[in-house]
C-alpha cells in the first residue's frame, strides 16, 4: 500500500489502476464504457458516486473513471491519478459545443491546447500566463488513428469555462481560433504539466454555439461512441 491511498475520494489501493486512464465527468458514462467495452471490469471506486473501473481493451490493461464537472472537480481526481496512483496518462472524453459554423455536430475536436478563464493555475502557484497543452505524441496518435478509422476531426485550442451558464458570447474566443468550449481540459492540462505526465482531451461536438444546432440523443450516441473508441485505441 502506497502512501495516501486509498483517498479521500478515491476508494482504490495502490496498484489497481492502470497506468492509463480515461476519464469522463459523467460516471453513467464511465459504467457504460466499461460494461461495453472492457474485459473483466473491475469495481474500484464508488465514492461519492464517482465509479472506476480497471479492465481490459484488446487485451491492454486501462480504467476508466469519472471527475464529475467543472477544473475544481477533475483537478482532485486526476491530481491523485497523477501523483498518489501513478497513472501516466489521462485521456479525458466529453462534449463541447463547437464555436465555429463550419465545424460539425457529431464531429470530434482534438484539444491541442486549453485557455480559460479560471484561475486554477493560480492557486497552485503559477504566477505565470501559462497555456496548458496537451501531450504531442498521444495527440499526433489520436489524429492518425481517428483518420485510419474514418473520424471527422479537428485539431486545435478549446476554452475551458468556469460556468455552464455564461452570459457572455463566445465570439472573441471564435475570432482567435478557439474551436470549442468545455469546462475540464485546462485543469488538466496543467495537473499533467506539474507532474510530468501526459494527457489528452478528446470532444465530441453536441451543439454549435453559433448555430444554435444541437445533436439529437440518437445522434448524440452515435458521436459519443466515436469518440469512446478513439481513445480506447489509443
Amino acid at each position: 500500500m502506497k502512501q495516501n491511498t486509498p483517498t479521500p475520494h478515491n476508494a482504490a489501493a495502490y496498484g489497481e489502476i492502470a497506468p492509463t486512464v480515461i476519464m469522463a465527468g459523467d460516471p453513467l458514462r464511465v459504467k457504460f464504457i466499461a460494461e461495453n467495452y472492457l474485459e473483466n471490469p473491475k469495481l474500484y471506486n464508488e465514492v461519492r458516486g464517482m465509479l472506476g473501473y480497471t479492465g481490459f481493451y484488446k487485451g491492454k490493461r486501462v480504467s476508466v473513471q469519472g471527475h464529475g464537472m467543472g477544473i475544481p472537480s477533475i483537478g482532485i481526481y486526476s491530481y491523485e491519478l497523477f501523483n498518489f496512483y501513478d497513472v501516466e496518462r489521462i485521456i479525458r472524453v466529453g462534449t463541447c459545443g463547437a464555436l465555429d459554423k463550419d465545424t460539425k455536430l457529431g464531429s470530434v475536436i482534438l484539444a491541442q491546447a486549453a485557455c480559460s478563464d479560471s484561475n486554477y493555475g493560480g492557486t497552485l502557484g503559477i504566477d505565470r500566463h501559462f497555456s496548458p497543452c496537451a501531450d504531442f505524441q498521444l495527440l499526433r496518435k489520436a489524429a492518425e488513428t481517428a483518420e485510419r478509422m474514418g473520424i471527422d476531426y479537428r485539431a486545435g485550442n478549446v476554452m475551458s469555462s468556469d460556468a455552464f451558464y455564461a452570459s457572455a458570447t463566445e465570439t472573441d474566443w471564435a475570432r482567435l481560433g478557439v474551436l470549442g468550449v468545455e469546462m475540464e481540459a485546462y485543469g488538466l492540462y496543467i495537473n499533467a504539466a506539474m507532474a510530468g505526465k501526459k494527457a489528452l482531451t478528446i470532444l465530441s461536438v453536441s451543439d454549435n454555439v453559433v448555430t444554435g444546432e444541437e445533436l439529437s440523443p440518437e445522434q448524440r450516441q452515435t458521436g459519443l461512441r466515436n469518440m469512446i473508441e478513439l481513445a480506447l485505441e489509443l
